[in-house]
């Protein structure tokens, strides 16, 4: 056998998915809206001023500064992600969080399962690994639709992954 014909070292991946939360606005989006607020809400605040009513102004001040605080703690959530990978030899479940560290989880394919929380109203409900005993969520910030449709491709993964290696030269 040559080097050439040898089979590779590694177990190439049957599937590998990168998770991200969904943000209708990007930050100048986001930049934007608040400067919208804050001159809508200095419009507005005019008339009282003028009126003697100044605390009414300082409640359209405080809701700018919910404002913000709201966008950009949505932004800084959307810097988190999941990062599912299956192999025929693991199956890799990574979560990076924007606050705290890097949670890993690997799990024999052979004995992982894809749980399903389903509501028959609303859809998939939840998602989660299962292998000996642990139970690990995965995909919460999807839509069920989305929860849905990697569902279906992650269970098939599974199932080809069970399958084992083939190796044709």
């Amino acid at each position: 056998m040559s080097v050439s014909d040898s089979p590779p070292d590694f177990a190439p991946a049957v599937f590998s998915a990168v998770l991200t939360p969904h943000r209708s606005l990007d930050l100048r989006g986001a930049r934007l809206v608040l400067v919208l607020v804050a001159l809508a809400s200095c419009v507005a605040s005019v008339p009282f001023l003028i009126l003697g009513f100044w605390p009414v102004a300082g409640f359209y001040g405080l809701d700018v500064a919910i404002l913000y605080f709201a966008l950009r703690s949505s932004m800084a959530q959307a810097r988190s992600y999941e990062e599912v990978s299956v192999t025929p030899l693991e199956v890799l479940l990574r979560k990076a969080p924007v606050d705290g560290p890097v949670s890993e989880w690997r799990f024999n394919p052979a004995w992982t399962r894809l749980h399903r929380e389903e509501h028959a109203e609303f859809g998939v409900q939840r998602l989660a690994l299962v292998s000996r005993g642990q139970f690990v969520g995965l995909a919460a910030f999807l839509s069920p639709d989305e929860k849905a449709s990697f569902g279906t491709a992650l269970s098939a993964a599974l199932a080809e992954a069970r399958r084992g290696v083939t190796y044709n030269p």
